[in-house]
């Protein structure tokens, strides 16, 4: 009895430093797993090769589940070539595994390799390709007023945009239709919508002028990360500004000039004119701030001094956009446009960037599905619905309000209309029926006319037409109710990690626990160790000193930033599931694993696409449907947001709200964190800062509230 009792209630692993107990393999499994993840919560630096520990392969490879125990890839704290060069080197042992056939010449070897190498890059070449931007894929069909809006004849200073009866398409499929959207100067726009609707496609549009834009207006819009070169980041973000860059280039040029040449009077006092009107340009310019402005920007944003004065080649993917973002906002552009800023902050960084945007004084259009950042930040409202675009006045929560207000209406207005049609058609009187349809056209004209006299921008000049029902978009996610297992279920004792040969990064004193219905948000700095704790709770990495205790019965679901490196591309979202999880009930196998793709919110006719073709968002679904079909105990979910829409983001919520079991979340959305830590008895904040994890003694609120206060003094200084 007491045997059993203590398997159930879990398994203890306990590793000394030395760690002379483990056996030699799985020191070197160990030892890859670290390796792999090692640059995690590094702050980036310059990339440097290694050498990785290899073991013998058993058979044919095993492929990953969201539920074995594997090294996921690493959130943006990472370097991303550490994965990438890691990938290379195990391509390149392969043939290591394998006897060779002794005839092989070393010659006939490296052009077997070379050849191997070639196709990567074709593959590779060929995956850029059908990634970029085709700008002859849309089509934009614009009214009568589109050439004084492309600038030819209109005003110099006019600084609005107006576009009206305007339609887009992309590869025949429409995104808008017949309708109108004015952007003002100066207001603060949030476009929200589905996925998948054409938020990202209207942002790049008005960036390539496809739908006009007056030309005085200068449009950047931030969605590549900055070139990976030997520039300083601070040096990348200063040449942002074209102009200043090359009056200093002329300056210097001149005064290299004058040193090096001897010259009569004359020429003399025609470059101390040409400098003297150098100089005052710059001064106008602001060159001697322009450095301090762009290290705070910086600073904002995450970037210690340290970092400011590494090549941007040493920085990751995420860290490179963060450069790109800091790059707008120094040259302060009349539209600004800002396609899912936050998605590659941490939570301190997107409280510092909303302080920064509210005080911005010229336009900015800014897709984003955190809802506190479009309250903080906008005082308008675009909402993308049913091929249409709506302004609604105020912040998200004004948004909420109107739109439930205009759905009511327009669904009223249906309601009396169908029934009307209804009465008509039992009777067989086609004149009665067209009657019904001439008064609802003519209701609808009379309204339109009088929004118009009112002066709302929200209504376009489209053909009038017959009352249709308020199409909505709902999505539903739900976690399974977990098996009851005996506490503890996850804790870590006293546990301390460091990654091989990294002196600059440790973890230690680290205990905490989880338990069925615990709820914990991980906040902190990135590179302060988020990850590598996410990590060890998950038993991808092995502590260097202490215990961790889990149950052996524990099942955890993981969801990653980069779970889309772990998605096999070729198969289709339903062969990917039924690999994962054959035992389905029901008759047909792929139609209850369909089912649940379409409760998460992925359309039907997705099911059987390739992975590979599928959107972010879409590919996010695909991975919360594999988690739910895994009947986890505990989630550990590392930025579930990022490739989700506000709807899916609060259906997530209601599933978290719901589900039994613990949840262990590292996100930079702040409402999430706020419904996920609602109940106080239940819920903890880990701070991770300074090489350990605290417990901060309060709410998540309170918490963002310090953070706040911080920033403020920091953005008024």
């Amino acid at each position: 009895m007491g045997k059993k009792k203590t398997d159930e209630a879990g398994a203890t692993t306990k590793v000394k430093s030395t760690g002379k107990d483990a056996s030699k393999d799985g020191k070197k499994e160990k030892v890859s797993v670290s390796a792999m993840l090692a640059s995690m919560d590094q702050k980036p630096d310059k990339p440097k090769k290694g050498s990785s520990s290899s073991t013998k392969a058993k058979g044919a490879p095993k492929r990953p589940s969201y539920t074995d125990d594997i090294d996921l890839p690493p959130s943006d704290e990472e370097d991303e070539y550490v994965l990438e060069e890691g990938q290379q080197e195990e391509k390149q042992k392969r043939p290591e595994y394998k006897p060779l056939d002794v005839s092989i010449t070393e010659k006939e070897l490296k052009k077997r390799a070379q050849k191997d190498l070639l196709a990567a890059h074709a593959v590779e070449q060929a995956k850029k390709e059908a990634l970029r931007d085709d700008h002859d894929a849309f089509t934009v069909v614009i009214g009568s007023r589109a050439s004084v809006l492309d600038g030819e004849d209109g005003d110099a200073n006019v600084k609005d945009i107006t576009v009206e009866n305007f339609s887009v398409s992309a590869r025949g499929k429409e995104l808008l239709k017949n309708t109108s959207v004015k952007i003002s100067h100066g207001k603060r726009y949030g476009l929200v919508g589905p996925n998948g609707m054409g938020k990202s496609t209207l942002l790049k549009l008005l960036a390539w002028r496809k739908i006009p834009v007056p030309k005085n207006i200068d449009v950047l819009l931030v969605e590549q990360e900055v070139v990976a070169d030997d520039r300083t980041a601070l040096e990348a973000v200063v040449s942002a500004n074209e102009e200043l860059v090359k009056i200093r280039k002329e300056v210097a040029d001149l005064q290299n000039s004058a040193s090096a040449e001897e010259k009569d009077s004359y020429d003399d006092d025609v470059e101390g004119e040409k400098l003297t009107e150098l100089y005052e340009k710059l001064q106008l310019m602001g060159s001697d701030a322009a450095e301090a402005q762009a290290s705070k920007i910086l600073a904002g944003l995450g970037f210690t001094k340290d970092m400011q004065g590494r090549p941007t080649k040493s920085f990751s993917g995420g860290w490179r956009m963060r450069i790109s973002l800091a790059r707008a906002l120094f040259v302060q552009p009349t539209l600004l446009l800002l396609d899912e800023p936050t998605n590659h902050l941490d939570l301190r960084a997107v409280l510092w960037l909303e302080e920064y945007l509210c005080r911005w004084k010229k336009t900015l259009v800014v897709v984003s599905h955190d809802r506190d950042f479009l309250n903080t930040v906008c005082n308008e409202i675009i909402h993308l619905h049913d091929l249409k675009l709506h302004i609604y006045r105020g912040n998200f929560d004004d948004f909420e309000t109107g739109y439930e207000q205009r759905r009511k209406e327009v669904n009223k207005k249906f309601e009396i209309y169908d029934k009307q049609m209804k009465a008509a058609k039992r009777s067989g009187n086609r004149v009665q029926q067209e009657k019904v349809k001439d008064r609802a056209k003519s209701a609808a004209v009379k309204e339109a006319s009088k929004n118009r006299g009112k002066g709302k921008v929200d209504e376009d000049d489209t053909p009038v037409e017959a009352p249709k029902k308020w199409r909505d978009y709902s999505v539903e996610f739900h976690f399974p109710e977990p098996t009851e297992l005996t506490p503890p279920l996850l804790q870590l004792v006293e546990v301390s990690f460091s990654y091989p040969k990294r002196e600059d990064f440790k973890l230690s004193g680290v205990d905490v626990g989880i338990d069925m219905g615990t709820r914990v948000a991980i906040v902190g700095p990135n590179g302060a160790g988020k990850s590598t704790l996410l990590n060890l709770l998950a038993g991808d990495l092995v502590p260097t000193e202490g215990e961790v205790r889990r149950s052996q019965k524990l099942r955890i679901g993981r969801y990653s930033q980069h779970f889309v490196d772990l998605l096999t591309m070729g198969e289709t979202p339903v062969q990917y599931l039924l690999r994962l999880h054959p035992e389905q009930e029901g008759l047909s196998k792929q139609e209850a694993v369909r089912a649940k793709l379409g409760k998460y919110g992925l359309p039907s006719h997705n099911h059987l696409t390739p992975i590979a073709k599928l959107s972010g968002g879409q590919k996010a679904r695909v991975v919360f449907t594999s988690i739910s079909m895994s009947r986890p105990h505990i989630l550990l979910l590392d930025e579930p947001t990022n490739h989700l829409d506000m709807q899916s983001i609060d259906a997530l919520a209601d599933a978290l709200d719901e589900f039994t079991g613990g949840v262990v979340l590292v996100s930079h959305d702040s409402r999430l964190i706020s419904r996920v830590c609602d109940d106080e008895e239940k819920s903890e904040i880990w701070v991770v800062e300074e090489g350990t994890v605290r417990t901060f003694p309060g709410t998540f609120e309170e918490y963002k509230e310090e953070l706040q206060r911080e920033i403020k003094a920091e953005v008024d200084d």
